[in-house]
């Protein structure tokens, strides 16, 4: 079992700045792990979750359309801790944002935080 912790979530100004961190109850980028990822999706009120940006154990990512320029993913070296970097924040990323871990590749295991809410006021 892995549980999720999400933090850094708030209230902004359009153009502002947040950053998200996720830390996770056991590492899940350990060298011998190459199929383990960990991700940000998010779900804003009527709509469907969707995936902003991913980062897997051998550090690629990749980004939603939506983000790319904006936000950046990346993992410290703690081994199960990953950041969302968010800047020139728009009112459309306003949404709930929740930290997503996928362990295994064939056979995987999926884990969910609890989410943190992010709000860009106009």
């Amino acid at each position: 079992q892995v549980q999720l912790v999400e933090s850094g979530g708030g209230l902004v100004q359009v153009g502002g700045s947040l950053n998200l961190s996720c830390a996770a109850s056991r590492d899940i980028f350990r060298s011998s792990a190459v199929s383990n990822r960990m991700a940000w999706y998010r779900q804003a009120p009527g709509e469907r979750r969707e995936l902003a940006a991913e980062i897997t154990s051998d550090g690629t990512t990749s980004y939603a359309d939506s983000v790319k320029g904006r936000f950046t993913i990346a993992r410290d070296s703690t081994l199960n801790t990953i950041h969302l970097q968010m800047n020139s924040l728009k009112p459309e990323d306003t949404a709930a944002y929740y930290c997503y871990a996928r362990l295994g590749r064939d056979v995987y295991t999926e884990y969910w935080g609890q989410g943190t809410q992010v709000t860009v006021s106009s």
